[in-house]
């Protein structure tokens, strides 16, 4: 990676870091300026976002309508909170919003400001319900190998365990259950057998905790950090038949597929034909120009927790902010105008059959994911599927050779992960490709000359 900056943060703890090796650099990499689906470094030069922020500036940086709808409710409200029997005019005029969007069963939502904090209060809530309804054994999650839910204590229970090597989180909570990544897990079987296969694991799972021990599975519609996995066909109504079977609640995480990167505000329901009985969601919804996310409850639930006698006794300072809430509104309003998930049903696939071609490349196993939420396997062998020793670093190699042609792409593992605004020109489509393309062959030529390919 390029070093543009004198280092100045030697006070900020950054996120998923190496901390050691960031102490040894004298300078960093700096992003000073955005605009669109470009951003630019201390140095003036300028870079596709191809990850989006981080999986969340769906509708391109520097819109007006946003930062000015953000500034003026700061001026008419800077903050009140929704505690208690107070609110402010944009939290109920957003919960609205969400629920007219959200699937027709799911209609009170509570805000927060992350992903991780959405999917620890649907825990929380689960629990809540489940004490209120004489069940207070009801506590086990049913989560993944290769999910990602967050980074909170409990949300990181819920995370695949390689997330959380040497830290502690709640994990007596949570059994993971098989992967869905038929590349690595199939093994032989076709799409029918592996998906009866995932089944059997969730029965076996159930009988084994005990389904009166359970209070909920949780599942991205798409995997993203722990892979960008795609289910098999018809994965999320055959868990849920199964979860209402046991009378197992269903959380839907969709902090990164809500909000058009699938081509629908939420993909639940219109892309995978579940209605959950909680969606989560954060990223999209404000397009990341304000830290916000969103956990949406059932009409059922919602019943069970505020019948009379009872108190909801959660709450975060920052829930339903004003100015998160404005940003939200705008954002949405931007989606609905400009018909941008409608548009990602083309140029997403665009993006999607264009990243595919990659596939002809030595070191592609796999390109996987749906629309703008890609991701790209390496491996030493296409036909063993063996991938490079983690001293290959072979995600961070391509990375940087992208960064050094102007790409920002997210490096994971073995993966190089792409996740970009949702308003990509074709044009800009063929350009990241064309990029990659470059990128991943050079990086091949490198393998080559020192003998690790």
């Amino acid at each position: 990676m390029k070093k543009v900056a004198t280092r100045t943060d030697n006070h900020l703890v950054h996120s998923f870091a190496d901390l050691w090796s960031l102490k040894q650099q004298s300078e960093t990499t700096v992003i000073s300026k955005a605009r669109g689906v470009h951003v630019y470094d201390a140095s003036g030069k300028q870079f596709l976002d191809g990850i989006g922020g981080l999986w969340c500036v769906n509708v391109g940086h520097g819109r007006d309508e946003i930062i000015d709808a953000i500034a003026s409710q700061m001026r008419e409200l800077d903050y009140y909170s929704t505690f208690y029997n107070l609110t402010h005019p944009l939290a109920s005029e957003l919960s609205a919003k969400i629920a007219s969007l959200a699937p027709k069963n799911l209609n009170h939502v509570y805000f927060a400001n992350s992903g991780s904090v959405a999917n620890d209060s649907a825990v929380r809530i689960l629990h809540a319900y489940f004490n209120r309804l004489g069940k207070p054994q009801k506590k086990k999650i049913l989560s993944r190998i290769g999910a990602y839910h967050g980074s909170t204590h409990l949300a990181i229970a819920m995370t695949t365990p390689a997330y959380r090597e040497g830290w502690d989180s709640a994990e007596e909570l949570v059994h993971h259950l098989v992967c869905p990544n038929a590349y690595r897990e199939a093994k032989g079987m076709n799409d029918v057998e592996f998906l009866d296969y995932l089944a059997e694991d969730m029965k076996n799972s159930i009988e084994t905790i005990g389904a009166e021990n359970i209070a909920c599975f949780i599942a991205e519609p798409i995997m993203g950090a722990g892979g960008v996995i795609v289910p098999p066909a018809g994965y999320h109504r055959r868990m849920q038949d199964i979860c209402q079977e046991y009378e197992i609640k269903t959380i839907s995480d969709e902090v990164v597929t809500a909000f058009g990167r699938l081509g629908h505000m939420f993909s639940s329901q219109d892309m995978f034909g579940i209605e959950p009985d909680m969606i989560t969601t954060a990223k999209g919804l404000t397009s990341g120009y304000q830290p916000m996310s969103a956990t949406i409850i059932s009409d059922e639930i919602y019943e069970v927790i505020s019948a009379e006698g009872t108190m909801f006794m959660h709450g975060m300072t920052y829930s339903g902010h004003p100015a998160c809430a404005a940003a939200a509104l705008a954002n949405i309003a931007i989606m609905e105008n400009e018909s941008i998930p409608q548009r990602v049903r083309t140029s997403g696939k665009t993006f999607e059959n264009g990243l595919r071609g990659l596939e002809s490349l030595d070191i592609v196993g796999q390109v996987r994911g749906s629309h703008f939420m890609m991701g790209i396997e390496f491996v030493r062998n296409k036909e063993t599927r063996d991938v490079f020793d983690d001293e290959i670093k072979i995600g961070n190699r391509v990375a940087q050779a992208a960064q050094s042609r102007g790409l920002i792409v997210r490096p994971l593992g073995n993966m190089a992960v792409m996740s970009p605004p949702l308003i990509l020109t074709d044009e800009q489509i063929e350009e990241m490709v064309t990029i990659l393309r470059n990128s991943i062959s050079e990086v091949i030529e490198g393998l080559k000359k020192n003998g690790d390919l």
